[in-house]
């Protein structure tokens, strides 16, 4: 097995030898991926870059239980989706790596949860049972230990009430907040609030015609009164996530990790490239599958930034990052 301290300290220089322990350990531990492995002629003796490794189509975590020989779930998180969808679900066996990732994950690109107050406006996903998103940001206000912190359902007045309190008592805040509520928060209340960190998580869920980050990222920016909006970049099947701070570019931590694989050619994966299909190793997924092909197209740049652009066109919509550039 692998420690917290061995994932979550992992090196640039140790990532691909890490990754590919991780890739063994799971081929002989996770029933499905080994099948799906040697349909694809893949094996550890057979695998010795991580651009080798065989990625698991996102498709699985609906059709497949995806989980570790012998190991229960702790509890299951399962995606958004919409009304007629078939759900993804993620087989949780250990809660506090999901926790220590997405805190650590936080902490690199934003600092200690306890200086800020913690806001949701995530009506979709609070309306919803066992979501992953509304764990991560409940566990930040427990972590922060602010009065202030709440969850906003549709109560656009009482989050502009609570958003002027914290811009008078030059409180630190983060706004987490599904794209269209953001967007519908901002057509009827406006509020200039420089401070503020707001942080779409994506997701236009049919509520509204389709619009590029960039046209929705200036609406945010205007009706908040803030020089950039911020994004993150999780699904239900990762324990991480990536966050942009700025013009939609994402930075990762350091456990985790973007490749592109070619969408004429699936099976030839680069790590690097002006476009194709995201593939992600996430390494905190270690008691569950931390190879996913997804169905999002993006942009990969040699420091390992990249772009999300939108869904591939045949993808079925997701709660999250609905968005096209």
């Amino acid at each position: 097995m692998f420690s917290k301290e061995q994932i979550f300290k992992v090196s640039a220089n140790d990532f691909e030898q890490l990754a590919l322990r991780v890739f063994a350990h799971q081929y002989a531990n996770i029933e499905v991926y080994r099948q799906f492995s040697d349909m694809m002629s893949k094996t550890p003796q057979s695998v010795e870059t991580i651009t080798q490794i065989p990625f698991l189509p996102i498709q699985f975590f609906k059709s497949h239980r995806i989980i570790q020989t012998n190991q229960a779930e702790q509890l299951i998180f399962e995606s958004s989706g919409t009304t007629d969808s078939v759900f993804s679900k993620n087989y949780v066996t250990d809660i506090s790596w999901y926790e220590e990732s997405f805190t650590r994950g936080f902490e690199l690109f934003y600092g200690s949860p306890s200086d800020y107050v913690f806001l949701g406006l995530l009506p979709s996903y609070i309306e919803r049972q066992n979501s992953s998103l509304i764990y991560m940001v409940n566990h930040f206000m427990k972590l922060s230990g602010k009065n202030a912190n709440g969850f906003f359902l549709d109560d656009f007045a009482g989050l502009f009430d609570m958003l002027d309190v914290l811009k008078t008592g030059k409180r630190k805040a983060v706004l987490f907040g599904v794209t269209y509520a953001l967007l519908d928060f901002v057509k009827e209340k406006k509020i200039d609030f420089p401070d503020l960190i707001v942080i779409e998580t994506g997701g236009m869920k049919g509520r509204r015609e389709e619009l590029s980050r960039h046209a929705v990222h200036q609406i945010l920016r205007t009706g908040f009164g803030v020089s950039q909006a911020h994004s993150e970049y999780g699904m239900t099947e990762l324990f991480s996530q990536a966050y942009s701070r700025a013009n939609g570019i994402f930075q990762t931590p350091p456990w985790m990790k973007i490749l592109l694989r070619d969408t004429s050619e699936p099976t030839q994966v680069h790590l690097s490239g002006r476009q194709g299909a995201i593939n992600i190793i996430d390494l905190a997924n270690v008691n569950s599958c931390s190879f996913i092909a997804t169905d999002d197209i993006g942009s990969l740049r040699p420091d390992g930034a990249f772009e999300v652009f939108g869904r591939a066109q045949t993808a079925e919509q997701r709660g999250c990052n609905l968005m096209v550039e």
